[in-house]
């Protein structure tokens, strides 16, 4: 291996530790959420705009399990709203709730296990 070569595989796994650590910003923002809302939002912002530097990684996986996880909170945050009046809506926002967390510490426990999210999710 030529002085190049491990030059540029030394910035391939920087680069790869970078985007590791913004995995966990993701999951760390994703779980302020319950605190403060809006981190929510820039969690999945963040999410969008760095999405291309993890193609082709195993990151990807978790990049495209926290951005359904906030589409589908999203989703089902907003039917339990709507549904509060006819009285499930609690029931519907708890469930939600639930699914969210267990989302964030499955996700955040498998990326510091170094392992892929699933591929479906």
């Amino acid at each position: 291996m030529n002085e190049q070569d491990k030059q540029e595989a030394s910035a391939g796994i920087e680069e790869l530790k970078q985007a590791r650590n913004i995995t966990m910003l993701v999951y760390g923002l994703q779980a302020a959420s319950f605190f403060f809302g809006i981190t929510a939002i820039a969690a999945v912002i963040i999410n969008y705009v760095k999405k291309d530097d993890v193609l082709n990684t195993w990151l990807a996986s978790h990049f495209r399990w926290q951005i359904r996880t906030f589409w589908f909170g999203l989703l089902w945050g907003a039917i339990g709203g709507l549904t509060i009046i006819i009285g499930v809506g609690f029931a519907v926002l708890g469930v939600a709730a639930v699914w969210i967390i267990y989302r964030i510490v499955k996700g955040w426990l498998r990326l510091s296990e170094g392992k892929e999210m699933y591929a479906s999710g």
